[in-house]
């Protein structure tokens, strides 16, 4: 493919960003609707279920005669889990969009085969589409990653019902896992719109890849980091909060008994105690650092994948637009 060089160079962002102009306002408005609920969370929301539970913890042993906000008290539960949830669901949406629309669309209808014969190269198409969604994507998640931390920081040891840590959705709607996912997502459906060329199956086929991303990573996750093993005896039983990686008995020899999800026949193996193998709270940034790594590894070799197979199925274009350029540099000539 050849372009004219005394042609203005098009202006490929702009144009993208009409062109994806309704998912652009959308990722805006859920933005803005996250950073509100986000913020009532760590302030007036907290502090009213904080004020429910202490009235609830003032109560006497007769709930009958007992008068609590319990209504504070479920509301702040219920916004709690809308907006992780809707953390946690984004990285797939992204993975959704960007198989469908990012790359899938303009394959299916040959808008991007256009885009090559307009002034601008294949490997600039793809790169367009992968750094700008990625600077945004990037960005709105970082921010709305933090103020989740923060919402769910304010109800520590002020409300009862709040998440532990290690609760997996609360875990990485807490961390830049959410942010590195999201990153693996797009890259995932522009591969998916790339290689398959179709609309729908790029949108299904993009999204279950980043549904398998997160699953195999979220298996990997507690033996990212080296864990804390702590004994216990018969009486004390498991000692440790955190994230689980092993639990079992301790023989008299001192070898560890997994118990699996079984329960655990302490005579037939002669236990003294239990063991715990988990993560405590001063493992939670090396985890999340540990697992965000991972998921820009593969994001990277997803992004790689993208311009390999963009380049295998440009190739013959290439080579046609070069025959062409040679055949009218002769007729040029021999005039």
């Amino acid at each position: 493919m050849t372009t004219d060089p005394t042609l203005p160079r098009p202006r490929t962002v702009r144009w993208l960003l009409r062109l994806h102009r309704p998912a652009l306002y959308a990722f805006a408005g859920l933005v803005i609707l996250l950073t509100a609920v986000q913020l009532a969370l760590a302030g007036p929301l907290a502090d009213a279920a904080a004020a429910g539970w202490r009235q609830f913890d003032a109560c006497d042993m007769d709930m009958r005669i007992c008068t609590y906000d319990q209504a504070s008290i479920l509301r702040y539960k219920d916004y709690y889990d809308y907006a992780t949830d809707a953390l946690i669901a984004l990285p797939f949406l992204v993975a959704a969009w960007a198989g469908a629309a990012l790359t899938g669309r303009e394959m299916e209808t040959g808008t991007a085969r256009l885009s090559w014969t307009q002034g601008t190269s294949p490997a600039r198409w793809l790169t367009v589409r992968l750094a700008v969604p990625a600077s945004l994507i990037a960005a709105g998640t970082c921010l709305l990653f933090w103020l989740h931390h923060r919402a769910w920081s304010a109800g520590l040891g002020r409300v009862h019902s709040a998440k532990r840590w290690y609760d997996l959705t609360t875990f990485h709607a807490n961390g830049p896992t959410t942010a590195t996912l999201a990153l693996t997502g797009l890259a995932a459906g522009t591969l998916a719109g790339l290689a398959l060329r179709r609309t729908l199956p790029a949108l299904v086929v993009g999204t279950l890849l980043t549904v398998g991303v997160a699953g195999v990573a979220q298996q990997l996750l507690p033996h990212l980091w080296p864990a804390v093993t702590r004994i216990g005896d018969l009486h004390q039983g498991y000692r440790g909060d955190g994230l689980i990686v092993a639990q079992g008995l301790v023989t008299r020899t001192g070898e560890h008994v997994s118990c699996g999800s079984g329960a655990c026949d302490r005579a037939s193996v002669n236990a003294v105690g239990y063991f715990n193998t988990y993560h405590p709270y001063s493992h939670y940034w090396p985890l999340q650092l540990t697992a965000s790594a991972l998921f820009l590894a593969v994001t990277g070799l997803l992004v790689l994948a993208s311009y390999l197979v963009l380049r295998r199925q440009t190739g013959a274009l290439r080579a046609a637009g070069t025959a062409t350029a040679a055949g009218t540099k002769g007729v040029l000539v021999s005039a």
